[in-house]
């Protein structure tokens, strides 16, 4: 997440002066204290939550696969964000302050951006692990066992969210020749380019969420189609065997009919035996048919085809949450780079930038939630728990 900083003006608005100061000038000491106490519990929410999601992967053996995989990728970056990114910032967000070095400055915004961008990517990843096992079932089975590939995918995204801001962070004065001189101050040196914010936005966002709503929109349609399918298909099926199966009914009728004009004394018995028995025959076969349409194949494709739509539903709430969760911040960064950071009011900046860290703390909520297989090992860590404070 892009570092805020606050600037003594008349107004509480970005300048370009080195002088900073903390929230502690704007805001009541009981405030303050409120919001220590805010910012603690979700601190605590956000470490204690990814921590017992990690965990169950390593108590839980049977959550060892590739869709879990992603979601264990988003629990790293959210664990990240809880333990390092909003502790070293909450004194220098009061104080106005840096008081931790050049060093772990840049390490810290390092860290901060990559796990931010890190955490969209993770998103794109669930997503189109999603997208493969809903649209491609055969080629997403043959790659559930291939852990190497599926952390070469997660790599490539750290990777390319390192390369966003990385590069910018450590080299940014010594390309332009400006320096921070306050020693208290921690910003990156691109803040005021307006260009690179933009560019770097759309990578980070824009980029993530038009591939979230690609898998998305593909998964719809795919269960839409099949589901369109399989109803005309039962309805086609069932209206045809109806048909054939009343004909051995129809045609012994006109049989003894036929032949009751010539002895209709005489045939009144094989009449009624003769329609009978087709009648029996009709009922038999109506119901061996009612049999094989929900025969095997059938019930496979029916119980294939409600997975899907949990899966969709499961991946809709979590994408749902990350774009309520970013959208706000990425929208307001780049209005900010395009118009020079004096059209944003900082209050409106503030709340959607701590909107984004909540992310942080929604998402180990939303897997128990979403996913049965999270929701027994999280009942295990808390037995196992339970047990260890009895002895």
């Amino acid at each position: 997440m892009q570092t805020l900083r606050l600037y003594k003006e008349s107004t509480i608005n970005f300048s370009t002066t080195n002088e900073t100061i903390g929230l502690e000038e704007y805001f009541a000491e009981g405030t303050n204290v409120l919001l220590i106490i805010l910012i603690a519990l979700l601190i605590i929410l956000i470490v204690l939550g990814n921590s017992i999601v990690i965990l169950a992967f390593i108590v839980d053996k049977r959550l060892r696969n590739q869709s879990n995989f992603f979601l264990l990728n988003l629990a790293i970056c959210d664990f990240l964000v809880g333990a390092f990114s909003i502790p070293l910032y909450i004194p220098f967000m009061f104080s106005g302050k840096w008081m931790f070095g050049r060093f772990l400055c840049k390490l810290w915004l390092i860290l901060d951006f990559t796990t931010s961008a890190a955490s969209a990517f993770g998103v794109v990843l669930i997503s189109y692990d999603r997208f493969l096992s809903v649209t491609k079932a055969v080629l997403y089975r043959s790659q559930q066992r291939r852990h190497v590939q599926t952390a070469l995918k997660m790599a490539v995204a750290w990777i390319f969210s390192f390369l966003i801001y990385g590069p910018a962070i450590i080299l940014w004065e010594i390309l332009t020749g400006t320096y921070d001189t306050n020693e208290y101050s921690c910003r990156a040196g691109f803040f005021d380019a307006w260009y690179f914010l933009l560019c770097a936005s759309s990578l980070d966002f824009a980029f993530p969420m038009i591939s979230i709503s690609f898998f998305n929109m593909r998964i719809y349609w795919n269960i839409k189609k099949r589901s369109r399918k399989k109803r005309n298909c039962s309805s086609f099926h069932m209206s045809e065997e109806q048909q054939t199966d009343a004909a051995p009914y129809i045609i012994a009728t006109n049989i003894v009919l036929s032949s009751s004009n010539g002895k209709e004394k005489d045939n009144s018995s094989l009449h009624k035996t003769a329609s009978d028995y087709a009648k029996q025959s009709f009922d038999s076969k109506l119901s061996s048919n009612s049999l094989s349409t929900s025969g095997q194949p059938n019930r496979v494709s029916v119980i294939k085809l409600s997975r899907d739509k949990k899966v969709a539903r499961s991946l809709t709430i979590l994408v749902s949450v990350f774009a309520l969760c970013w959208a706000p911040y990425s929208f307001l960064v780049s209005i900010r780079a395009a118009c020079r950071g004096y059209c944003i009011d900082f209050f409106w900046y503030k709340v959607t930038a701590w909107l984004l860290w909540t992310n942080s703390a929604i998402n180990p909520i939303l897997y128990p939630m979403c996913h049965k297989s999270f929701r027994k090992a999280f009942r295990l860590i808390l037995e196992r728990c339970k047990k260890c404070f009895k002895n």
